[in-house]
């Protein structure tokens, strides 16, 4: 069984016992629980789509651009599903 969960703008694809990295949040110190309300889908098969490539391209220009970004994370564990 599977759901998938929204949090700050992503959609994520869980399952009970996963580990996944959401956006840092405020939270009181003595906070062992976090509960996600946007619950999208739950379902008990596996269903994957076709993987898509995105290539970016200028003609003849020759142009390269690099920039980059490191988002801190809050690691949780997904202890139960409900339907």
């Amino acid at each position: 069984m599977y759901a998938v969960i929204e949090d700050s703008g992503s959609q994520f694809r869980v399952s009970e016992g996963d580990v996944l990295n959401v956006d840092l949040r405020e939270l009181a110190e003595d906070t062992k629980e976090i509960e996600f309300d946007r619950v999208l889908l739950v379902s008990g098969e596996e269903v994957k789509g076709p993987k898509v490539h995105i290539y970016k391209l200028r003609r003849r220009k020759a142009s390269r651009r690099k920039t980059g970004h490191r988002q801190k994370y809050v690691q949780v564990r997904v202890a139960k599903i409900k339907a």
